[in-house]
């Protein structure tokens, strides 16, 4: 199968898990994507499970910005192996909204050796959407333990508190939580 044809099956099975009631949700929450089905996080995760890891696919999922499934899908179909931190920071600064930057740090940039590096550099950028991908990253690599905890960090943390938006503060809040015992 090319993989035009795998991209357009896949389109054919998010219609297929498509929930109306979902997708007006999300529009009516603002949700950038103008073509949306709805599909529910465990429902692409199957899909996704169904076709082999590709760089060359996952690319292709991720360029499609119009649809919201395309873009949640392709972080569980980009091999780990072949993420280059080019890439991550190039799909990290492109997210363009909570719920992609959600699912590309929980399914792929967690896992990447350079994650923390990821991470500063979104922390760097001027953006809210950036700061809030950069605290999510965080939030998975103390969890994984791949940072370790600090009272620089914490004391870093708390500084940002006032300065960021409410999503990104009750992020923050999550990682501060982490750091009870320190």
């Amino acid at each position: 199968m090319s993989n035009e044809d795998i991209l357009r099956e896949t389109r054919k099975q998010f219609f297929a898990y498509r929930n109306g009631i979902v997708a007006d949700s999300l529009r009516k929450n603002g949700d950038p994507h103008s073509m949306i089905m709805g599909c529910q996080i465990t429902d692409i995760a199957q899909i996704a499970s169904t076709i082999p890891a590709s760089k060359e696919i996952a690319d292709a999922f991720w360029a499609d910005t119009k649809h919201r499934e395309c873009r949640m899908i392709a972080p569980m179909l980009y091999p780990e192996s072949e993420m280059t931190e080019a890439t991550a920071l190039d799909w990290a600064a492109s997210v363009e909204c909570e719920e992609i930057a959600d699912v590309l740090c929980l399914k792929l940039l967690r896992k990447s050796p350079f994650a923390q590096n990821v991470y500063l550099h979104l922390i760097s950028l001027p953006s809210a959407l950036a700061h809030y991908t950069a605290m999510r990253l965080l939030l998975n690599l103390v969890l994984t333990g791949k940072i370790e905890k600090s009272e620089a960090l914490k004391d870093e943390l708390e500084k940002m508190m006032a300065k960021e938006s409410n999503k990104t503060r009750a992020i923050i809040s999550s990682i501060l939580e982490e750091f009870e015992d320190i």
